[in-house]
């Protein structure tokens, strides 16, 4: 793998939606096989989470994986690492935004965690090297993951959690804020439920990012959320045959068949769980490839053009 390198906006690997900010970023430290992507969904929360929230974590960023999309976050310990952990589990790509030097791995406890992440997608910071991770450091990295993602998930955080920065900024830059509810009992969902007392959207189940940012399964639904190299993709119309669609949508194509079927009976046959069938049904949807029926099926809607 090459080495960390420094990058500024001339560079083709600069990820263009930091642009957004006031004050973006004179520079960053990239190192990974990957660059940040256009359609990017943030998650963040607790640094002492529950394991309940450890697990929503995981399986949410799995299963947006799992649709394409990229997984930002800061390698924190809690949600955070679960987070990166998940989307390696769905097999996608993640990013991790430090608040400390390239050179330096914090929590040390994370160095197998970021070396997978390096495998997958990329370490970026834009803390010059031998920088320690100082108290004031993770506010302003807080800002680069906001501005790096399409939506912000909140999914555990004290009223005093760095994770409600990150939701303040992505906030203030016209990102999506979601929030995962929780007991009113549980300091750990505290911080969540006040989002979603002051507007932030709740999230039950993955679809709900989906719903919440229709531009992003579009952006899945015509090849894994952008390209690899930061650019703005292109064709954003309605997909009209199957090729122009990802593998794994047009895999849901091919075996519905030309008659109405129940998204359970869907997920079954091709051994996907239901969180994962509802945003990839729900790209589908939203790209015109597929339409709801009465009674919770669904059918094609797009013409029976050969897969490939």
């Amino acid at each position: 793998m090459k080495p960390p390198r420094r990058i500024t906006s001339e560079n083709g690997a600069w990820p263009r939606r930091l642009a957004h900010l006031e004050q973006p970023p004179e520079a960053l430290w990239l190192w990974g096989s990957h660059v940040p992507r256009p359609g990017a969904v943030a998650i963040v929360g607790s640094r002492r989470a529950t394991i309940g929230g450890l697990d929503v974590a995981r399986s949410l960023a799995r299963d947006l994986a799992e649709a394409g999309v990229q997984v930002v976050s800061g390698m924190a310990r809690g949600i955070d690492g679960a987070a990166h952990r998940g989307a390696l589990d769905g097999g996608g790509s993640t990013v991790a935004v430090l608040g400390c030097g390239i050179d330096i791995c914090y929590p040390p406890q994370h160095a197998e965690l970021r070396d997978a992440i390096l495998a997958s997608g990329c370490v970026i910071t834009e803390e010059p090297e031998g920088t320690r991770p100082w108290k004031d450091n993770f506010p302003k990295r807080n800002r680069i993951i906001a501005a790096l993602s399409m939506a912000i998930v909140v999914v555990e955080a004290t009223p005093r959690s760095g994770a409600l920065s990150t939701a303040r900024w992505g906030a203030d830059l016209g990102r999506e804020v979601l929030a995962v509810p929780g007991s009113i009992r549980s300091a750990q969902s505290e911080g969540t439920n006040m989002l979603i007392r002051d507007g932030a959207r709740p999230l039950l189940a993955t679809a709900d990012v989906f719903d919440a940012v229709p531009d992003l399964a579009q952006l899945c639904a015509e090849g894994g959320a952008g390209s690899l190299h930061g650019d703005r993709p292109t064709g954003m119309g309605i997909v009209r045959d199957w090729p122009s669609l990802a593998p794994p949508l047009r895999e849901i194509l091919e075996r519905m068949g030309m008659d109405a079927v129940h998204p359970d009976a869907l997920g079954a046959a091709l051994g996907l769980g239901a969180a994962v069938m509802a945003s990839r049904l729900g790209a589908l949807e939203l790209v015109g490839a597929v339409r709801s029926l009465p009674g919770g099926l669904v059918a094609r809607s797009l013409p029976g053009a050969t897969a490939r």
